[in-house]
């Protein structure tokens, strides 16, 4: 996805809020007691790789319909009341492909919930790869894609075990991010993540609201650096230093730095624009190293990408937060 889309308006204001907020002392979340929290980075890892197998996600493709289904059926088996957002959706080139959002209720009795989620299709592009021959070849998606969904995953798998969740929980595996204006072709407003925008629009239960929501997109890659994504500070600031600060009391310093990364066009942007929820991104970007992770858009973006210290720094840091509400 070409998160690197910068609105030059909103970042002026974000600018501006940075420096507002410099003036204030940053909110601090002390370590509320947890019940024993488990995530096991073995599990997510395989769920990374069983939707790799597939081949790539991209939308109207049978890997696409099998991996769906798949998912379908494994979030059901983790004890989620599971129901599918369907609808045929126009893209920038003027297809129209059928999109499915996978959308995964723990405790939908409850008022009190938090929104996690993360795109589950793949791009049909390598725009960033150097050899020309290969741009036209769709991107398998081990980091961009699948290893937010794995993470997920086994997050779900653990809410279906545990008996003492403090909140409603709701997981959504959107479709159609990707499909977003490639590199050689001149940008088109809103290209990307449709499937966030139609949910956002048009969400599963009427007037649904949620106190935060958590994006995970690309948060499998050794050494990953999850910076302040600042739309993510705009919008939901508070819940941004609850996750970073967890991260820090768990011990996962080196991968949450605390400190401003990139303004990127992803899921959460129109999750909180559309939606009215503060939503943030959990992200692996960084400007100092280039940005996004090497394999980004290439046909390097595999499972030789994928780290379980970082799937368990993640996946542990995310399943904290949702106990100690």
């Amino acid at each position: 996805m070409n998160k690197k889309i910068f609105l030059y308006t909103l970042l002026c204001l974000l600018i501006f809020s940075a420096c507002q907020s410099n003036k204030k002392s940053k909110p601090s979340v002390s370590a509320q007691p947890l019940p024993k929290i488990e995530f096991s980075a073995d599990s997510a890892y395989r769920y990374i790789a069983e939707q790799v197998a597939f081949g790539p996600r991209t939308p109207g493709s049978k890997a696409h319909q099998d991996c769906g289904d798949y998912l379908y059926t494994k979030m059901q088996s983790f004890g989620a009341q599971v129901q599918e957002q369907k609808a045929d959706i126009t893209t920038w080139d003027g297809k129209t492909f059928p999109m499915r959002n996978i959308i995964a209720s723990y405790l939908p009795e409850k008022q009190e919930r938090v929104l996690l989620f993360a795109h589950w299709d793949c791009r049909p592009w390598s725009d960033m790869e150097s050899d020309a021959k290969e741009r036209m070849k769709a991107v398998l998606g081990a980091n961009d894609g699948a290893s937010g969904v794995g993470v997920l995953m086994e997050i779900a798998r653990q809410l279906g075990k545990q008996n003492q969740l403090p909140i409603g929980v709701d997981i959504i595996f959107f479709d159609l991010e990707d499909y977003g204006v490639p590199d050689w072709e001149r940008d088109v407003k809103n290209s990307w993540c449709l499937g966030s925008q139609y949910w956002a629009k048009h969400p599963h239960k009427n007037a649904y609201n949620a106190r935060y929501g958590i994006l995970l997109d690309m948060v499998g890659t050794k050494n990953a650096c999850f910076m302040w994504e600042l739309f993510s500070k705009h919008y939901a600031s508070q819940a941004l230093y609850k996750v970073w600060n967890q991260a820090q009391a768990l011990g996962y310093g080196q991968y949450f730095i605390q400190g401003d990364g990139g303004v990127l066009t992803d899921d959460h942007l129109y999750i909180n624009t559309l939606a009215g929820i503060p939503s943030i991104d959990i992200i692996d970007y960084d400007e100092s190293r280039g940005g996004f992770f090497e394999g980004w858009h290439t046909q390097h973006d595999d499972m030789r990408n994928i780290d379980k210290a970082t799937l368990q720094a993640v996946g542990h840091t995310v399943l904290s937060v949702l106990y100690s509400e």
